[in-house]
């Protein structure tokens, strides 16, 4: 595919990210105070450059997004040698950063900006005001522009332990010599990373706050194996030991990698183990934080930060209830037609489930099998992308597995852009732990919301805005725009000569109104971990082998899965505003170019952006 009016190319927008002065706009804690003379700078240097500014401000706080977004380069070199500060005092910093940037920002003049210059300083307000409400709370992993609200700094699915080793492997260059050395400057601060979330994780049990017993139990399982692993430099060594071969450059720099990995590196991964293991020690079975100190506020900033909303637990809670009735009316006529007459929705959909024509072979030839079927749907979909959008791109996409070490932990699948250089592509993470996660009936669903109309297709846009929107993201936009996806791929005609495929979809959209029902009931309501896995099984037919590791992840990131449903109604809701108001005047294609180009934004700004192209759309 190629763009019909998407002229801006990423080797532009990187050319011009290089030409940003190395000025320091920031340096001051007090919330109502920027270091004198930054906002005459600010005001000199232009609202772009200011942001340019910004962006930067925060990666050198956080340079691996540097990295993931192939922006280390240049000036920015320096970036790719280096390491989050992961301990208190490095959120502290942070958060100062963010804090003066912040009030630049909001105190930048509007005269005279055109409405995406106003949007981008709209996004950067609602992003960090966000964060540093999080950043202020006693604990937790707090997101800048993300999406992983943690309670636990460590636990079966947050921590360097996971993030790090899969980062360095996949993400991390190895082209020359000076990215080696970039390799091994970066492996040399992982124990210090990994102290700082150690130091953190006590101080949490200092106030009474560790996480649920069961989650812990899985955390130390997989932390012995990270442990294992390093021992044999399986981590981080024969990465770089491939890349290396790869390149054709000497082995050295692997024969270092490999001293770390199993010294220092493994050694702070038994730190972090041994802190597990005391924190089990005195841990609750609980699921919800609302049973851990300040996890009240805890939660009510975590569904501020999922959905960019004031809505509170109880709303949140309702309007998934609504939804889900609406979707199974949906559903109910589909499956009497199929022959599924007897007893709920969530009954006929769980024996849809056992059916075995729906089923893959749980064996590596079933494995195979899902992979082949998900490259033949994304043919198709991108196929029929010119009558969705004017606007076109070609994402750079690949499809793997999710690493067989994490797969126990993790959630069914997961996506993601590439960098904003295109050298990294996005991605598609399947879990093929057990191919009994996944139905013939529900995978082209799955894989339309991962990659294209989904999360690749969505992050290709965003990767051509300035910077710090590339960096930036929001939670009911990102997963909101993913279940937009599927439903345009329905109505591309994904489902017309495959109706037990709608189902899949339908079941899909439900699944995601349950979300927003278990995940309130489990941290406001005092739901226990049976009555969540039952709610999506028995009112959705939900497959059990998927739910498990669902609710468990609901545990340790509180609010983040009610987004999905919420994003998606809203982006629903604005089309049929502008449908309303437009009459014959609406367009189709035009409508989602309007939402897709904005980039990803919070709510309130998504209905900016569609006021804005009904006013250019009604003449």
């Amino acid at each position: 595919m190629t763009s019909n009016s998407f002229e801006t190319t990423r080797r532009r927008v990187l050319a011009g990210l290089g030409a940003t002065t190395a000025l320091t706009l920031s340096g001051c804690s007090a919330v109502d105070r920027v270091r004198p003379g930054a906002l005459a700078e600010a005001n000199r240097i232009g609202a772009d450059r200011l942001l340019e500014v910004v962006a930067y401000n925060l990666l050198e706080h956080q340079p691996e997004r540097a990295t993931g977004l192939g922006v280390d380069v240049g000036q920015y070199a320096k970036l790719r040698g280096k390491m989050s500060d992961q301990s208190q005092a490095g959120q502290d910093a942070l958060a100062t950063q963010l804090r003066a940037d912040l009030e630049l920002v909001r105190r930048y003049p509007r005269e005279g900006l055109n409405a995406e210059t106003i949007t981008n300083l709209e996004v950067v307000e609602s992003a960090y005001d966000i964060a540093l409400q999080g950043l202020a709370l006693p604990y937790g992993d707090v997101p800048v522009g993300s999406w992983r609200t943690a309670p636990y700094v460590v636990i079966q699915n947050v921590g360097s332990y996971i993030d790090l080793p899969r980062f360095m492997s996949s993400t991390q260059p190895v082209g020359d010599g000076d990215d080696a050395d970039a390799y091994i400057e970066r492996m040399e601060q992982i124990p210090a990373a990994l102290a700082g979330e150690l130091g953190r994780m006590q101080s949490a049990r200092g106030m009474g706050v560790t996480p649920p017993d069961f989650l812990i139990d899985m955390a130390i399982k997989q932390m012995k194996q990270t442990i294992a692993s390093a021992g044999k430099g399986e981590l981080f060594a024969a990465p770089l030991r491939a890349k290396l071969s790869e390149a054709g450059m000497p082995e050295s720099h692997a024969n270092r990698a490999a001293s770390l990995e199993s010294g220092p590196i493994a050694e702070a991964f038994s730190r972090q183990l041994a802190e597990l293991e005391a924190e089990r020690a005195v841990a609750s079975s609980d699921p919800g934080i609302y049973a851990r100190p300040n996890g009240e506020e805890f939660y009510a900033w975590a569904l501020r930060s999922s959905t960019t909303t004031t809505m509170s637990p109880d709303e949140v809670h309702r309007q998934g209830l609504e939804e889900l009735e609406a979707l199974h009316a949906r559903m109910d006529p589909i499956l009497n037609e199929i022959g599924y007459t007897k007893g709920t929705v969530g009954d006929r959909m769980q024996a849809l489930g056992d059916d075995p024509r729906y089923k893959w072979p749980d064996n590596d030839e079933g494995r195979a099998q899902i992979m082949d079927f998900i490259q033949d749907r994304i043919a198709w979909i991108k196929a029929q992308m010119p009558r969705a959008f004017n606007t076109l791109v070609d994402p750079n996409l690949e499809v793997k597995r999710i690493p067989p070490a994490e797969e126990q932990g993790a959630p069914g699948a997961y996506g993601g852009s590439g960098s904003k250089d295109g050298t990294i592509p996005g991605r598609f993470w399947i879990n093929l732990h057990t191919t009994d996660r996944h139905r013939k009936y529900d995978l082209a669903d799955l894989t339309y919301h991962e990659t294209i109309p989904g999360h690749v297709w969505e992050g290709e846009f965003s990767n051509r805005l300035p910077l710090i929107r590339s960096i930036l993201a929001f939670n009911p936009f990102s997963e909101g725009w993913a279940l937009y996806g599927e439903q345009l791929a329905d109505e591309l005609g994904a489902y017309d000569e495959f109706k037990v495929g709608r189902l899949g979809y339908l079941q899909s959209l439900a699944f995601r109104a349950c979300r927003m029902v278990v995940d309130t009931g489990l941290h406001t309501k005092g739901w226990s971990r049976e009555q969540a896995r039952n709610f999506f099984i028995e009112r959705n037919g939900s497959k059990p082998v998927e739910v498990f590791s669902e609710v468990d992840r609901y545990c340790s990131w509180p609010g983040q899965a009610t987004g999905y449903k919420l994003g998606h109604s809203e982006i629903v809701r604005q089309r049929s505003r502008a449908e309303t108001e437009l009459g014959s005047a609406y367009d189709f294609k035009a409508f989602n170019d309007a939402v897709i180009l904005g980039g990803n934004v919070p709510m309130d700004v998504l209905a900016k952006n569609v006021d804005r192209y009904i006013a250019q759309a009604s003449g």
